[in-house]
Order: C-alpha cells, then sequence, then structure tokens
C-alpha cells in the first residue's frame, strides 16, 4: 500500500479546510441529495462528500456504509487531493498503490473508485466528491463529466459556507469563523484538561502604510502578515483576522518556555520578511496573551477581552518608549 503524499501547501490547505467550519457537523441535505444523485446515477453501493484533515478524512455527506469518518492513512481521497482532475481506479486490486489497502481487503472491499477534488478558489483542495463499488468499472469521459459537475455543486454549497466564515482577503478565518472555532477548541481542551492561551496582535502603522503607498499595498501588508502567522503556527492553532489589522491566535497546551519561544520564531520571521521583501516599510506589531486553565470560569468573550487589554498595554508601552 502506498501512502498519500502530502500536498506541498498542507498547512494553508489545512487552514482552508478549517475555516469553513464544516467538520463535526450535522449532515445537511443541499449535500445529502447530490450524493444521493451519485450514488444512483452511477449505479455505485457508496458515495460521499469527503473533507480530508491533517490525520483523518470526515464525511459530511455520506451514503451506503454507517461510518463518519476513517484514517486518511488508507484513504483513496487522499490520493486524489492531489491533482486538479477526477481521479479514478477501476480495479483496485489491479493498482499497487490500493491493492493491499485494508479498504480493498475487507469491508467496504473496494474495487471501483472515482473521486473528483473539491478545491476552493483559493486553489485549496480541501476533500472529494467520490463514488465507490465493491465491483471493478470503466469510467467513461461523459461519466467524468458528470461527476465533476456534480462536484462543483458540493463546491458551490462550501463556497457559501466559507464565505461566511473565513475572511476574503487573508483566506484565513474572520471573527465568525475565529468564534466558532474558538468555542469547539476550548470545549475540547477544557474535555482533555488542556491549558491555552489566545494571542492578541495588531499591525503597526497600518494607517501610514495605507495613507502612503495606497490600500493596494495595505492589503499586500495584511496577506503578508496573515502568511507569516500561518506559517509560523501548528495546524492545529486557530488562526484568524480579526478586525480591520487585528490578528488573534488560539494556541492549546503551551507552557510559557515554548511559548516564549514561538513568539521570538514568530519576531524572526517578521524580521527576515522586512529584511527580503524589497519594500519601502517594514512590518510591525503589538501583541497581547491571555492565558487560560483547563475548565477554568472564563468565556471567549471574556478571554479576549484579557488578550486585547494585554495588547493595548504593550502597545502603549512601545509608543511611550517611541
Amino acid at each position: 500500500m502506498q501512502l498519500a503524499p502530502i500536498p506541498e501547501n498542507e498547512h494553508a490547505r489545512l487552514e482552508t479546510l478549517r475555516g469553513l467550519n464544516v467538520l463535526d457537523t450535522i449532515a445537511e441535505e443541499r449535500f445529502d441529495r447530490i450524493t444521493r444523485l451519485a450514488r444512483r446515477l452511477f449505479s455505485v453501493s457508496i458515495s460521499l462528500v469527503n473533507l480530508v484533515d491533517s490525520d483523518r478524512q470526515w464525511f459530511k455527506s455520506v451514503q451506503g456504509i454507517d461510518v463518519c469518518e476513517t484514517s486518511r492513512d488508507i484513504s483513496f481521497c487522499g490520493h486524489a487531493i492531489n491533482q486538479p482532475e477526477v481521479m479514478i481506479v477501476p480495479d483496485a486490486l489491479n493498482d499497487p498503490r490500493f491493492a493491499d489497502n485494508p479498504l480493498v481487503l475487507a469491508s467496504p472491499n473496494i474495487r471501483f473508485y472515482a473521486g473528483f477534488p473539491l478545491t476552493m478558489p483559493n486553489g485549496m483542495r480541501v476533500g472529494t466528491l467520490c463514488i465507490i463499488d465493491d465491483q471493478p468499472k470503466e469510467f467513461s469521459k461523459q461519466d467524468e463529466q458528470a461527476l465533476e459537475d456534480l462536484g462543483r455543486l458540493v463546491e458551490g454549497e462550501l463556497l457559501s459556507i466559507q464565505q461566511n466564515t473565513l475572511d476574503a482577503l487573508t483566506a484565513i478565518s474572520n471573527r465568525r469563523g475565529f468564534e466558532l472555532l474558538a468555542e469547539k477548541t476550548l470545549a475540547n481542551t477544557d474535555r482533555l484538561g488542556l491549558n491555552t492561551s489566545l494571542i492578541f496582535f495588531d499591525l503597526d502603522y497600518f494607517k501610514e502604510i495605507n495613507d502612503e503607498f495606497g490600500h493596494e499595498e495595505g492589503d499586500i501588508a495584511l496577506k503578508s502578515f496573515a502568511n507569516l502567522l500561518i506559517n509560523c503556527f501548528r495546524e492545529s492553532d486557530v488562526i484568524a483576522r480579526f478586525a480591520g489589522d487585528e490578528f488573534v491566535v488560539l494556541l492549546s497546551q503551551r507552557d510559557q518556555m515554548s511559548l516564549d519561544s514561538l513568539l521570538q520564531r514568530f519576531a524572526d520571521l517578521v524580521k527576515q520578511h522586512n529584511q527580503q521583501n524589497g519594500k519601502s516599510y517594514g512590518l510591525a506589531y503589538s501583541l497581547g496573551v491571555a492565558s487560560r486553565q483547563a475548565k477554568q470560569d472564563l468565556d471567549l468573550c471574556e478571554y479576549l477581552a484579557l488578550a486585547d487589554q494585554a495588547m493595548f498595554r504593550e502597545k502603549a508601552k512601545h509608543h511611550k518608549s517611541v
């Protein structure tokens, strides 16, 4: 069995996926009607809207089996998201990538697979619309086009969700998306007994960048800062553009030493960016950090307020020293 290669843009891909706020949500008729149609149209036993997370594939819509997720390591869809077009496996027993796959050798005994990679406007492939059968099948060009047409419908539904939870400029979560993800994260860390830290960032001199260089350059600065956050923090951290020139990051299970080291790494990344970007201005920021113990009586709104206050104290101290 060949493990699917991890995409080069995996961090950004997972940010896009999680920014949809679809993972672990209830079934929805708008997706189920598409998978029912696909199952009937292609006369297959299984049809799925499958989202590929870091270590699992989770089914937003599922027809024909009674599970809601499986390991990413053994998934066919982990391979499918590495290509822009429909991936077709006419007979898995004759394909060296899958011949000894446990999903082939045991239930659901996959022989035929076809998966259309679901692609968001920023180019990130977050999962597939796939069809599966326990008998080998041929798949014509007309079949490929029909599956693609249904996949585009799924993409449209995901996009409508994304527009509500993702910041259009930076492609990370917006405030609503952050609040949804953060609430899930805090509930999970409380259940596991983990502590969290919340970092509130404010991009300094952003008004001056807009005034001197124009709003287009201001947009570039915001996107650059968001990319630096993505490159520094973990896939499991919740990163968002909170408002205007404000960004937030929610981290779980960090002790003070590792948090200090992480913040220094981010400072070094920003410094390196400023030295290499060829701009006549550099990115600068103020930040504040708040911490929350597992099961502490501190809701998300109060948590944000503490981090925001810490950021303003740091900003005031910085400007006073200047």
